[in-house]
């Protein structure tokens, strides 16, 4: 994962990717509210399974909050953003909110960055995030 190093606690995060390779995930995400390996929110999209989801990585465990089924074409780029302010979190891909929640596991000003796991081949383009 790589991040920014400006701690963000409400605003939103946003990325151009490209899930290109990947047997067992094609997927590419961001993440907010990054205090440190163990504790973060997640909302990533994946080609294979066809989903965006939206998770928290609490003392070392992911958990998985909501997965909706949405159009992530492999080999084309895709736009994911997240806006998040208190409890408060939308997930957008390709400018349609596909996730509109609350929830409540990381409050506070955290890092922001990209995020890609298993044997995901992903390019990310136009990193950008905004907020206090």
């Amino acid at each position: 994962m790589r991040q920014a190093r400006c701690p963000v606690a409400d605003g939103f995060v946003e990325v151009k990717f490209e899930p290109l390779e990947g047997r067992e995930d094609r997927a590419g995400g961001v993440v907010w509210r990054f205090k440190d390996g163990d504790n973060y929110y997640i909302a990533r999209a994946n080609a294979l399974e066809g989903n965006v989801s939206l998770y928290h990585t609490t003392r070392g465990s992911r958990h998985t909050i909501q997965y909706v089924n949405a159009p992530v074409a492999a080999n084309q780029w895709h736009t994911l953003r997240v806006e998040f302010a208190g409890a408060r979190i939308k997930v957008l891909l390709d400018g349609k909110q596909y996730i509109d929640l609350e929830d409540e596991h990381i409050f506070g000003a955290g890092a922001v960055g990209v995020w890609t796991k298993a044997d995901s081949v992903t390019a990310f383009d136009d990193f950008s995030w905004g907020g206090k």
